[in-house]
């Protein structure tokens, strides 16, 4: 499976990020404390954006005035026909917040929705922002801890509503990053019900929503919710071309909220924080990428899906203490380590020390994404299949040097 497996784009080419100030690659010394590391952590990738958006930056570059910027009709359109095409979500134009970002969205939700020290609901392993951005506004984390059985994530819906009961703000990630689920139609009518029942707002990030593998069937929150005969509850969406066409760099996403409530609050808060999304790059990148990437976007799914099932063959055959988890969406695999870490007798700490000074691969730790993500690590696998594949056979190598070390003379 080395070889170019789709037509078009070479997802195999490598490309030098270093000294690029790529976080990814500039960052390893200060996160792992060596630059000798694979690195397979922060969630962008190495492959170069679609064509399309390299062309439109050039063409923009070539005008040698970057100044103050607006959001131009064909921006909002760009989304608009993207969701609609690829979606079935016909979205209103003023329904459209554009944001300089995710993250600070989910910050601005809980300061809009949540009561100072009320409760926001998490639903951990999560992604790492979802807990700061409660904490560092001085709101409560609630925990609605997801439920790992045969292998997948559940959601543990009768503890749900007990947490429903006193807050208002639930902060729900779908598709799942870390764990790679893509939320069935039922499961997001469940959180619709209790949601409805205790007057919860939802914050869903759907930035992951394009990268689904075949037999799973990524559903709308929002569409779901207007569907729902007398529904009233309120979904805030976060979708975004970042993930999607590997431009997360450049900062801008969007926010779909139908209540117009619901934004009068949104923007309130983003008022205060004298914050700006627009630059003359990440506008014209957005519309490309909307515009001109759906076929690119095709290539890489196949390419993605090809480099998932690798990595399942490989650990299945050559390292079965690390196991892993049914993946359905995302470019971030959810390896449980758990039988590694009980076999060698070692902590979360000391699973790191191994894999990055034993196995010289860096990815991110599961506690990184909360308590229940002990034992686990998130590997990144959007990358060319070669690296991964060196990776793969480092971590093999180092088990085995480990393994050998445990035997009795």
């Amino acid at each position: 499976m080395s070889g170019n497996d789709v037509s078009g784009h070479d997802f195999n080419r490598d490309i030098n990020r270093s000294g690029t100030a790529s976080l990814k690659y500039d960052g390893r010394q200060s996160m792992f404390g060596t630059a000798e590391v694979i690195p397979l952590w922060v969630a962008d990738m190495d492959f170069a954006a679609p064509p399309a958006v390299t062309q439109a930056l050039a063409k923009r570059a070539m005008h040698p005035v970057y100044g103050y910027t607006v959001y131009p009709d064909s921006l909002y359109e760009s989304l608009i026909d993207w969701l609609r095409r690829r979606h079935g979500w016909d979205v209103r134009r003023e329904w459209i917040m554009m944001c300089p970002g995710v993250v600070p969205s989910l910050y601005a939700a809980v300061m809009a929705f949540a009561e100072a020290d009320g409760p926001v609901i998490v639903q951990p392993p999560v992604y790492f922002p979802f807990f700061s951005a409660v904490t560092g506004t001085g709101r409560q984390l609630a925990y609605n801890s997801l439920r790992l059985a045969n292998n997948r994530y559940t959601m543990d819906f009768d503890h749900l509503e007990q947490c429903a009961a006193g807050a208002r703000l639930l902060l729900l990630c779908s598709p799942h990053n870390p764990v790679g689920r893509v939320w069935s139609t039922r499961e997001l009518k469940d959180i619709l019900r209790i949601a409805k029942k205790h007057d919860l707002v939802i914050f869903s990030d759907e930035i992951h929503a394009d990268l689904i593998y075949p037999g799973n069937k990524y559903h709308v929150l929002s569409m779901l919710a207007e569907a729902s005969a007398g529904s009233s509850v309120n979904v805030v969406t976060a979708v975004a071309p970042s993930k999607t066409f590997n431009i997360p760099g450049l900062n801008l996403s969007a926010l779909i909220v139908p209540d117009p409530e619901s934004r009068k609050a949104l923007t309130q808060v983003f008022d205060t924080m004298h914050v700006s999304a627009s630059n003359p790059f990440s506008v014209v990148a957005f519309e490309a990428a909307y515009r001109e990437g759906g076929a690119w976007l095709d290539e890489l799914l196949i390419y993605l899906r090809q480099t998932r099932d690798y990595v399942a063959e490989y650990l299945a055959t050559y390292l079965p203490d690390i196991r892993l988890i049914e993946s359905e969406g995302t470019y971030l695999l959810w390896l449980d380590c758990r039988a590694l870490t009980a076999r060698l007798g070692i902590n979360d700490a000391q699973l790191r020390h191994f894999f990055v000074h034993e196995a010289g691969v860096g990815m991110s730790p599961g506690t990184l994404f909360g308590e229940t993500g002990s034992g686990f690590m998130r590997m990144n696998i959007g990358a060319p299949r070669h690296i991964i594949q060196v990776a793969l056979e480092n971590i093999r190598e180092a088990e085995q040097r480990t393994r050998q070390g445990m035997m009795p003379a």
